[in-house]
């Protein structure tokens, strides 16, 4: 039996390519620079190949590799055979509409459906909940969006985290410090808001009012704040820090995306981020501009920042349990949601 390299937990998330580990696969997650691994829908096919995937990840390193997903729902749900079908975000929003207890239930055992399947596939953390709100103006946002008023967001996506929570698993917001207002795809453009502080202000509340474990900053320039996207901006992460008083991960967005090619080639992205204040930096669909990174970037060792990445490992083997009332009822609500 290998026995798995003990290193600390790196700023570094990046990707495989399929569905088990190859030998650069293996080699890159050994880096010390790399702390964890983004999962795509290329990278699923069954449970069973996903858990032994995961297994596989997390056998390489002590502590192991922090294993995460974007699964929230609606048009971004990377596994589908084998697991819950769930609905987008505003479904959540407009049953709140017709009733409010009804959606906060159903708030929370989607989360608890949510986590449960992915923990009991080997899955640490998903980018969830969307604390964006819905202004009508964003596509790339839409229906990922719970609704326009921010205290119902706040609601619901505290419900939903604490599904999260009953299954072990920690809640990332995005994307701070809002991204509903910003018309353009930071995936394909740089998406501006010409928007003040205080014409912000409500896009802050959910940050404001919920504990969250983990926050992502939007690819979004905020001109009358900052030249620089919030993920590469110094303000918005001492806003973060100084004003709402977060003291979780801050993950970036994808620094392959186009909406962070404001800072330069890949290892400028990284760089920038990091000295922006990021705990954890993401190079997804881009194997070679990881590479780049492993071979030119090289950061001093921060013990605050990795030990911050550390809290959002889960110890606890989460079984899974189909006869759980809560599971119940939230698969039964997805299907509704669905329908």
């Amino acid at each position: 039996m290998t026995v798995p390299i003990e290193l600390p937990h790196g700023p570094l998330m990046i990707d495989v390519a399929a569905l088990e580990l190859s030998d650069i696969d293996r080699e890159r997650l050994i880096h010390p620079l790399v702390g964890g691994l983004i999962l795509f829908a290329r990278n699923y096919q069954s449970t069973a190949q996903l858990s032994k995937l995961t297994t596989d990840i997390h056998a390489l390193r002590s502590p192991p590799l922090l294993i995460a997903i974007d699964h929230e729902g609606g048009r971004v749900q990377r596994c589908r055979e084998g697991f819950t079908r769930l609905p987008p975000m505003r479904g959540l929003g407009e049953l709140w509409e017709r009733s409010t207890q009804q959606a906060l239930a159903a708030a929370k055992s989607l989360g608890h459906v949510l986590a449960t399947e992915l923990r009991a596939c080997g899955v640490d953390l998903s980018f969830t909940p969307v604390l964006d709100l819905d202004w009508g103006r964003s596509g790339v946002i839409g229906d990922r969006a719970f609704h326009g008023d921010p205290a119902v967001v706040a609601q619901l996506a505290g419900a939903l985290i604490e599904g999260l929570g009953c299954a072990g698993m920690a809640a990332c917001g995005k994307h701070f410090p809002g991204h509903g207002w910003a018309e353009a795809d930071s995936h394909v453009a740089i998406p501006v808001d010409e928007r003040t502080l205080a014409e912000l202000a409500p896009d802050l509340v959910p940050y404001r009012l919920l504990k969250l474990d983990a926050i992502m900053p939007a690819h979004v320039i905020y001109t009358n704040i900052d030249a620089k996207p919030a993920g590469f901006s110094k303000y918005w992460h001492q806003y973060l820090r100084n004003n709402i008083m977060f003291d979780g991960v801050v993950f970036s967005d994808d620094l392959s995306m186009e909406g962070a090619s404001i800072a330069g080639d890949i290892v400028s992205r990284v760089q920038a981020a990091w000295d922006a204040g990021c705990d954890m930096l993401l190079v997804c669909n881009a194997p070679d501009a990881v590479g780049d990174v492993l071979d030119r970037w090289h950061p001093e060792f921060d013990r605050v920042r990795s030990s911050r990445i550390a809290r959002l490992m889960s110890n606890a083997a989460i079984p899974m349990v189909r006869d759980d009332p809560l599971y119940i009822a939230g698969v039964n609500t997805a299907r509704l949601l669905c329908a």
